[in-house]
């Protein structure tokens, strides 16, 4: 299982990188978690849209979906793809977003009906089911957020990768994280105010680190992030919850997902 990050910035997306989107690369299949703004782009660098098997989405806001319309367009009109329909895997309620979204776009010949359904198989997965896929099991864990949001915790024979969506504190966090070979985690805020509560929108730096610290996780990603605020300031904060440096969900930043990490780390901070 291999992890390919294709962007990382929070609701606007920073200069050279997109918003909230990662793609998953196993023997059999390719799985798109989120579909922020400005990701496509990423995306056809590694695998092209008719190659995609999976898109599963956390939650409806507009830097974790908002490419969802032109890979819609993409696979509906693109010269040289094969009419796939990816298995698009919505949060509940998520078809109705989708049908609102819909309504918007469609004009001219094109109709609200079968916007979506003419190039996706749309589904809402159940969160306290397992989604089974052929190489990966996701189990999901609501988060703290404003809006409905699920965190999702892949697990293959390969290893394990946990990515967090978006959330504010919350107490099941670490034990949805334990033993994560690669943990995805939002760190918006460089540095917590004076303040400011547990019951907001999302972590610091800082909390995403000693999440991962907590969880034994092999490797923290830190996303979710504003350029203007300085990514120095991330990552020293990341670093310092963590016990152990940590990386800035970049662009084509590429990470197998195996226990080796996870062993690697514990030596080094042991």
């Amino acid at each position: 299982m291999e992890l390919v990050v294709l962007g990382g910035a929070a609701a606007c997306p920073n200069p050279g990188q997109g918003s909230s989107s990662y793609l998953v690369k196993t023997d059999s299949e390719n799985i798109l978690l989120d579909c922020g703004p400005n990701t496509l782009q990423e995306l056809r660098k590694h695998v092209e849209l008719d190659q995609i098997d999976h898109v599963v989405v956390s939650h409806v806001h507009a830097d974790h979906t908002l490419d969802l319309v032109p890979f819609r367009y993409g696979l509906k009109y693109a010269p040289g793809l094969d009419q796939s329909r990816p298995q698009l895997h919505m949060p509940p309620t998520g078809n109705d977003f989708l049908q609102r979204v819909a309504t918007a776009y469609s004009m001219g010949l094109e109709t609200a009906d079968d916007f979506w359904s003419s190039t996706f198989e749309v589904s809402e997965y159940q969160p306290e089911e397992i989604l089974s896929l052929r190489d990966v099991q996701i189990r999901f864990l609501r988060t703290n957020h404003p809006v409905p949001c699920w965190a999702m915790r892949l697990e293959s024979s390969a290893g394990t990768l946990v990515y967090l969506a978006d959330t504010g504190p919350h107490e099941s966090l670490i034990e949805f994280a334990r033993d994560a070979d690669i943990l995805i985690c939002e760190g918006t805020y460089p540095e917590l105010d004076a303040g400011m509560s547990d019951d907001r929108p999302h972590l610091s730096a800082f909390e995403a680190g000693a999440i991962a610290r907590d969880a034994s996780a092999g490797m923290l990603i830190l996303t979710h992030l504003w350029a203007t605020a300085g990514l120095d300031r991330y990552l020293t904060q990341a670093a310092a919850g963590f016990g152990s440096p940590a990386l800035i969900a970049q662009p084509g930043l590429r990470v197998a997902v195996d226990q080796s990490i996870r062993d690697k780390t514990t030596r080094e901070t042991s």
